[in-house]
C-alpha cells in the first residue's frame, strides 16, 4: 500500500517527545517548514480540474515542494486520467475516488483544488474548511446566498487559507491598472462596462458521448432533484440552469472581480439584468440565456455594465470611463489609457499610453506561498463572496424580471 508521507505526519514525528505534542491536529497545520511537502488533493478533474489547475501547481511542485496524492471526479474516465498524470509526473499514482468525501476523510492531504460544477463548490468548500484542510476554489463561489453565507462562514470559522480562482486580478497587466487607477488619472468614473460576445455559447464544446456505467450519477447530482442520466445533461452542465447559470457567473465573474480589485468596491447596491435565448434554440434545449444584460449600481457613484451576445462574436470591450480619459483593457495583455472622451481635460493624460505591468507570483503560485506563509491570498474568501453576491443579485433579477438591493449588514438580497 503506498504511503504518502504530509507534511502533518512529517511535523507529528518531528515533534515527537516535546512539548508540540500538546498541540492540536489544527495548530499543526497552520506551520508548515521550508522542506515539508504539500500533499494536495484534487476534486473536479475536468477542463479546470485536469487542464488548468494540476498543471497550474505541478510547474511549481519542485520549488514549493508539493505532490497531487488524490483525485475525486464522478466521471471514472477524468479521475483515471488525473491519476495518470499525478503517476507521470511524481512517480506514483494518486489515490482515486468518485465521491468528494472520500477524499476529504484522507488525514494526510493538506490542501484540496475544488475545480468542481457550479452547482457543488459550496458543498464541496464547505466539507474541506471542516476537515481543517486550506483551499483554491474555483468560480463562481456560489450560486445561492444561503449557501454561499455557510461556506465563507466554515471558511472563517477553520481559519484555513482560500483562494478563489478568479484568477485574472493575480496577471501583472490588471495589478498595474489597480495602481493607475488609484492615481485618479482618470478623474471621476461613472462607468465601468465589459461586452463579452462569441458566435455561439461557450458549453456546447463540452458535449460529448459519455457512458452511464462509468458515472456515479448521484455524485454529480447531489442535491438537484432525481431524473435519469443524460449524457448531453452531463457533459454539456455549463448550459443548464440545473447546474448553472450561464454566462454571468461564468464570465461575470471575471469581469465583476476585476472591477473589485481594480477600484476598491466591495458590493453594488443594487442591480437589474435581462436577457433570453434567441440564437441558439435546438435540439439540445439549453437552459441557460445565450444573450444576457446585467447592470449594478455601487456606493462609489458608478455604474457597471456586462452583456453577452453569444449570437455574434464582434463588439467585445472592456473600459472604465472616467471624465478625464478612458482606460481600455479589452487585450488583457496589453491595457491603456487615452483622453478620448474626456470632457474636462487637463491635460494629464497625452496620447495612448500602455498600462505598465506590476510582476507579482501567478494564481497558482500566490496559494502555495500563502499555504506556507498563513498570508492571505489575493483571491480571499471575501473578494469570493463578493463576485458571488453580485452574480447572485444578478440572477435573481434576472429570473424575477424586478431590481435586486443587497443589504451588506443582514446579508441579504431583497426585490426592490
Amino acid at each position: 500500500m503506498q504511503r504518502y508521507f504530509s507534511r502533518r505526519k512529517f511535523l507529528k514525528t518531528a515533534a515527537a517527545g516535546s512539548a508540540a505534542l500538546a498541540m492540536s491536529a489544527r495548530s499543526y497545520s497552520r506551520v508548515i517548514g521550508a522542506n515539508d511537502r504539500i500533499s494536495i488533493g484534487i476534486i473536479g478533474c475536468g477542463g479546470r480540474g485536469l487542464g488548468a489547475h494540476m498543471p497550474g501547481v505541478h510547474k511549481h511542485a519542485e520549488s514549493e515542494n508539493i505532490e497531487i496524492t488524490a483525485v475525486s471526479d464522478p466521471w471514472r474516465l477524468r479521475r483515471e486520467a488525473a491519476a495518470a498524470k499525478a503517476k507521470e509526473w511524481y512517480g506514483r499514482e494518486a489515490r482515486k475516488f468518485s465521491s468528494y468525501r472520500d477524499l476529504v476523510a484522507l488525514k494526510d492531504v493538506d490542501a484540496v483544488m475544488i475545480a468542481s460544477c457550479d452547482h457543488q463548490h459550496t458543498t464541496h468548500l464547505k466539507a474541506v474548511a471542516e476537515a481543517g484542510k486550506d483551499a483554491y476554489c474555483e468560480k463562481p463561489l456560489a450560486r445561492r446566498l444561503d449557501r454561499l453565507r455557510d461556506a465563507c462562514d466554515a471558511v472563517k470559522k477553520a481559519k484555513v487559507v482560500v483562494q478563489i480562482g478568479t484568477q485574472l486580478r493575480s496577471l501583472p497587466t490588471f495589478t498595474g491598472c489597480r495602481e493607475l487607477y488609484k492615481t485618479g488619472i482618470l478623474g471621476t468614473v461613472g462607468r465601468i462596462e465589459q461586452c463579452r460576445n462569441n458566435e455561439r455559447p461557450y458549453w456546447y464544446a463540452y458535449v460529448k458521448d459519455v457512458k452511464a456505467e462509468d458515472v456515479d450519477w448521484k455524485e454529480f447530482l447531489m442535491d438537484t432533484p432525481f431524473r435519469k442520466f443524460d449524457p448531453v445533461l452531463y457533459s454539456g452542465w455549463y448550459g443548464y440552469r440545473l447546474f448553472s447559470d450561464g454566462t454571468i457567473p461564468g464570465y461575470a465573474s471575471h469581469f465583476i472581480d476585476l472591477v473589485h480589485y481594480i477600484t476598491g468596491a466591495k458590493f453594488p447596491t443594487s442591480c437589474v439584468c435581462l436577457g433570453g435565448t434567441f440564437t441558439w434554440k435546438d435540439e439540445h434545449n439549453f437552459t441557460c440565456p445565450d444573450h444576457v444584460q446585467a447592470l449594478w449600481i455601487y456606493p462609489e457613484g458608478f455604474m457597471v455594465s456586462y452583456s453577452t451576445n453569444c449570437g455574434n462574436g464582434s463588439g467585445n470591450s472592456f473600459k472604465i470611463f472616467g471624465d478625464q480619459g478612458v482606460m481600455d483593457m479589452v487585450n488583457w495583455n496589453a491595457p491603456f489609457i487615452t483622453a478620448e472622451g474626456g470632457g474636462k481635460r487637463r491635460g494629464q493624460i497625452r496620447g495612448r499610453n500602455p498600462v505598465k505591468e506590476i510582476p507579482r507570483p501567478d494564481h497558482f503560485l500566490d496559494w502555495l506561498q500563502c499555504l506556507r506563509t498563513r498570508k492571505t491570498p489575493n483571491a480571499s474568501i471575501d473578494a469570493g463572496y463578493q463576485h458571488a453576491v453580485a452574480c447572485i443579485m444578478a440572477m435573481q433579477s434576472y429570473d424575477s424580471g424586478h431590481r435586486t438591493i443587497y443589504d451588506h449588514e443582514k446579508r441579504e438580497i431583497r426585490e426592490g
